[in-house]
C-alpha cells in the first residue's frame, strides 16, 4: 500500500470530529471579503426559506456609514413574498422539532454544531473576518468589534457537547401513592421569531438564534438590514458545521412586511431587541406572545467613597463612548458624588473623550439619531436653568459620513440634580439617544433620596452600576432599585455583555435575558407538566360515592 494511500485511509477512517480539522483554518462557507465591500464592489445579501438561498428583485441599498457609498445590495422581500415563510414556520408544530420526548438526537447534534462553529470562530482567520465585517457595517474600534467575536465563540464553546441536552434536565417529584411521580420538563414554543438590531450584529442574534434551536423551535430571523450580511455569513458559516439548511429561515425586509409576517404566521412566541416604541407595539399586536430587551437608559452612580480615579474615569469613559455610545448599555445618566469633585475625575473625563478619534473608530457614525437631532437634543437641554456643556456638543470635524447618520464628538452635559427632577425636564433629561451622549450631575450625602426618586421614576431597568466599596452604601442603592443586569463595586460597570452573566433587564414580565442557561431556558422555553400514575390500584378497590 502506497503511503498516500495509507494517509487517505486513516483520514478517511476518522472521526468527523478529526476531519473536520481540515476546515478549521478557512474561509470556505464565506461569500465576501470583508476588506473588498466598497462601492464599486458591493456585496449582495440573500434570504433564507425552506433551506434554499433566495433572491429577490427587490433591493435595498444600504450605504457605506464611513462615506456613503452605496456598498451593499439587500435583496428583500417584500408583503408579496412572506408566503414560503409563513409556510415554513406554520409546519412546525407547537411541540417543536426536538422536545424531551421528540428526536432528542437533535439536542447532541447541536451540541456538536456549537462545538464546531466556536472552535471556528475563535481561528485567526475567521475570527480577523468577522471582526472586520463587523466594523463595515456598524463602525467601532477593532478591539470592540473582536470582542464581539470572541463573547460568540465563547458562547458557542460553552454550550459545546452535552450542555445542550443539560437545558432541557428535568425533574422529578415523589408523588402521594404508589406509582404516581410528577416530572417538569422545559418544551420548546415551536414557530418562533427573533428580530434584532443593528449594534451587535453578531452577538445578539447568535446567541439568542442558538438558544431558540437548543430548546427545540423553529425560528425565523430577521436582523437590521444595515448590518445583516454578517448574520448572513454567520449561518452559512453555520451550516459548514452541521446545522441543517432548513432549521433556520432568515428574512430581509422592512419593518411592515416583517409585521404583516409576524401577523400572518402567528409565532408561538417572539424575541425582539430594539426600541420601546416598536416593542409596545409588538407586545400589542402579538396578544402578549413576546420577550423584550428594549430600551437601556441606563445610569451609574459614584459613591461618596473615591478610589483610583484614574481607572474609574476609564471606565467612565468607555461606558459613554466606546462603540459611539450605540450599546443598549451605555451610561446614559452619571450621578457623581460630590467628593470626587475635589479630584481630576471631570478633567480627566474631558481628556479621555478628547482622545478618541474617527481614524481608529473610537468615534464613529451613529447609525440611528442624525447629527441635527444629537446637537438639537443637546440644545434643549442646555435651556434647563443650571445645566452647562461639560465637552464636546459638535459635529466631527473632517468626515463623510452621510447625513442619514450622525457625527458628533463625545458630548456630556451638567444638569443639576433639582432640576432633573422637575416635571417639565425629566422625560428631556432621561431620553435615550444612542449615541455618544451622556448627562452628568452632582449630589451630596442628603440628597441620596433625590438620586434615588430619579431612578425609581425611570421606564428602563436593563444595566446600571454602583462604584463604590462602601457595603452599606450598596445596600441602600441596590435595595431601592431594580435594574437587572447591575454591576457593583470600584470596578463596576455598565457596558459589557459577556457570556459568563446574565444579560438583561428587570422589572417587567416580558424581560427577556441573553447568554447564560437560565436566560436561553426563560425566553426559550415554557414549563411542562407530566404526572405519571402508573399504579397498582389498591386492593379491593371499590367505587366510592359521588363527590
Amino acid at each position: 500500500m502506497s503511503m498516500l494511500r495509507f494517509c487517505n485511509q486513516i483520514r478517511n477512517n476518522a472521526p468527523h470530529s478529526l476531519r473536520f480539522s481540515r476546515f478549521i483554518n478557512s474561509l470556505q462557507f464565506a461569500t465576501v471579503k470583508a476588506e473588498e465591500i466598497s462601492g464599486s464592489q458591493p456585496a449582495e445579501v440573500q434570504s433564507l426559506v425552506q433551506g434554499k438561498w433566495i433572491q429577490d428583485g427587490n433591493w435595498n441599498t444600504i450605504l457605506d456609514p464611513l462615506n456613503g457609498e452605496s456598498f451593499i445590495k439587500v435583496s428583500e422581500v417584500d408583503e408579496s413574498g412572506i408566503k414560503p415563510f409563513v409556510e415554513s414556520l406554520t409546519k412546525c408544530p407547537k411541540h417543536g422539532l426536538h422536545n424531551p420526548f421528540k428526536s432528542p438526537e437533535r439536542y447532541l447534534l447541536y451540541g456538536d454544531v456549537s462545538a464546531k462553529a466556536g472552535h471556528l470562530l475563535s481561528t485567526p482567520e475567521v475570527s480577523d473576518f468577522f471582526t472586520k465585517l463587523v466594523q463595515r457595517v456598524s463602525p467601532k474600534s477593532y478591539q470592540q468589534a473582536y470582542a464581539e467575536v470572541y463573547v460568540t465563540a465563547k458562547f458557542l464553546e460553552n454550550f459545546s457537547s452535552d450542555q445542550v441536552r443539560f437545558l432541557a434536565r428535568s425533574f422529578g417529584v415523589p408523588g402521594n401513592h404508589l406509582g404516581q411521580q410528577s416530572h417538569g420538563f422545559r418544551w420548546p414554543y415551536g414557530p418562533v421569531a427573533l428580530i434584532t438590531p443593528f449594534n451587535f450584529p453578531l452577538e445578539i442574534p447568535v446567541l439568542q438564534l442558538m438558544g431558540a434551536l437548543y430548546m427545540g423551535n423553529k425560528p425565523v430571523l430577521k436582523v437590521d438590514s444595515k448590518v445583516c450580511i454578517v448574520m448572513e455569513q454567520m449561518l452559512r458559516l453555520l451550516h459548514a458545521c452541521g446545522m441543517p439548511m432548513e432549521d433556520v429561515d432568515f428574512i430581509n425586509s422592512d419593518g411592515g412586511t416583517m409585521n404583516k409576517l409576524l401577523l400572518e404566521a402567528n409565532p408561538r412566541m417572539t424575541l425582539f431587541t430594539g426600541s420601546s416604541r416598536v416593542a409596545n407595539k409588538l407586545a400589542y399586536d402579538l396578544n402578549g406572545r413576546v420577550k423584550l430587551e428594549d430600551a437601556g437608559f441606563d445610569w451609574k452612580i459614584l459613591g461618596p467613597d473615591v478610589h483610583e480615579v484614574d481607572y474609574v474615569s476609564w471606565v467612565c469613559d468607555q461606558d459613554a463612548y466606546a462603540c459611539s455610545g450605540q450599546k443598549c448599555s451605555a451610561q446614559s445618566l452619571l450621578f457623581v458624588h460630590e467628593n470626587w469633585g475635589k479630584t481630576s475625575f471631570m478633567h480627566q473625563l474631558s481628556t479621555l473623550a478628547g482622545r478618541r478619534k474617527l481614524d481608529d473608530l473610537t468615534i464613529g457614525p451613529v447609525l440611528t439619531f442624525t447629527t441635527k437631532a444629537m446637537l438639537d437634543h443637546k440644545n434643549n437641554l442646555l435651556r434647563i436653568p443650571g445645566a452647562k456643556l461639560l465637552f464636546g456638543g459638535e459635529e466631527l470635524e473632517n468626515h463623510s459620513i452621510p447625513s442619514i447618520y450622525g457625527a458628533i464628538k463625545p458630548t456630556a452635559i451638567f444638569v443639576p440634580i433639582e432640576q432633573i427632577l422637575k416635571k417639565e425636564h425629566y422625560e428631556l433629561v432621561t431620553k435615550e439617544i444612542f449615541g455618544p451622549f451622556q448627562i452628568i450631575t452632582e449630589y451630596k450625602d442628603t440628597q441620596i433620596p433625590m438620586v434615588l426618586e430619579a431612578l425609581e421614576k425611570m421606564h428602563a431597568h436593563l444595566t446600571a452600576a454602583v462604584v463604590s466599596n462602601d457595603p452599606l452604601f450598596i445596600q441602600d442603592i441596590l435595595g431601592h432599585t431594580v435594574n437587572g443586569t447591575t454591576y457593583v463595586g470600584l470596578r463596576a460597570r455598565t457596558t459589557g455583555a459577556p457570556q459568563n452573566h446574565w444579560f438583561g433587564p428587570a422589572g417587567d414580565p416580558r424581560g427577556a435575558g441573553i447568554g447564560t442557561p437560565e436566560a436561553i431556558k426563560l425566553v426559550w422555553s415554557c414549563h411542562r407538566e407530566v404526572i405519571y400514575d402508573h399504579g397498582p390500584v389498591p386492593n379491593n378497590w371499590q367505587i366510592p360515592p359521588s363527590t
